[in-house]
């Protein structure tokens, strides 16, 4: 496949699994699925713990103990008692099958759960990282829905997911998927340049997957203004980012694309262009 058509081989890859931002979505806040159709989560006995926080610090240091079925019994405790870290980790431990059977359902019922009675949290407070984050997980299951259960892929509500977590919680993750769906046009009317302004909120924060795409959306000029030198330095940094090996040889074949294509005084406002950028945030 020519790089030159990478973005969109690049739209098949998996979303990830965290400026004005309300500018651009006033995203409601969402429900994940009514209660009659989230079953609770099955509850460990509550005897053994004074308090959910105390519950939780016993799974935690269960957990880095290795012992994460010992683990899991202290953290549905605390998950019991609504505690956010608790349903957050029990969430990705199903999700990831960390100690645990893989379980997507599980883990999309944990993550509804934290984000039914957590939507509310300050982006401000400690807790708001993994309460977005369930945003993000619960958008990623509605998208492609979970074979065999109730969850049915839904790419609207995997808009909505997404739009919450990137306007009211400002989070890298959900703005990144969120540009993607836009790009592609699932669940939403596809739209280049309103992806390319979440793309560039994410590629603000050090988002390295936005600033490739908004890179490669600016050097090509597809549905947006075309950039050549900005774009080249949004691919720069991506491509100085990008650690990862054979995982991110995607960005670093659009950075070989972008710079030659590039002529020279392009390349030397990009380079004066990132010096600008880079100064700015010292």
């Amino acid at each position: 496949m020519r790089t030159s058509n990478f973005i969109l081989a690049t739209l098949g890859v998996a979303f990830l699994g965290v400026g004005a931002v309300h500018a651009l979505d006033a995203a409601p806040r969402p429900q994940t699925l009514t209660p009659a159709l989230v079953p609770a989560p099955a509850l460990a006995p509550a005897t053994k713990y004074g308090s959910a926080r105390d519950a939780l610090r016993s799974g935690m240091r269960t957990y880095n103990a290795g012992d994460k079925i010992g683990a899991v019994h202290a953290l549905e405790y605390a998950a019991g008692q609504g505690h956010s870290l608790a349903l957050w980790k029990l969430g990705r431990m199903y999700a990831d099958g960390d100690g645990v059977e893989h379980d997507d359902l599980k883990a999309f019922e944990y993550f509804s759960k934290l984000a039914d009675q957590h939507a509310d949290e300050s982006p401000d407070s400690p807790n708001a990282a993994v309460v977005s984050s369930a945003f993000v997980a619960l958008g990623s299951y509605f998208l492609d829905g979970i074979q065999g259960t109730y969850v049915a892929a839904n790419p609207a509500r995997a808009v909505e997911m997404f739009s919450y977590a990137a306007s009211y919680f400002s989070d890298s993750n959900a703005q990144y998927n969120l540009a993607r769906l836009y790009l592609k046009g699932t669940g939403v009317r596809k739209d280049a340049r309103h992806a390319a302004r979440w793309f560039n909120l994410a590629a603000e924060k050090g988002h390295t997957a936005s600033q490739a795409l908004l890179g490669h959306l600016l050097m090509t000029g597809q549905g947006v203004p075309r950039l050549r030198a900005k774009g080249l330095m949004w691919l720069t940094l991506a491509r100085e980012a990008s650690t990862d090996g054979a995982k991110d040889q995607w960005i670093v074949d659009l950075y070989k694309e972008a710079f030659a294509a590039s002529d020279d005084s392009d390349r030397k406002l990009a380079l004066a262009l990132l010096e600008q950028y880079i100064q700015a945030r010292r």
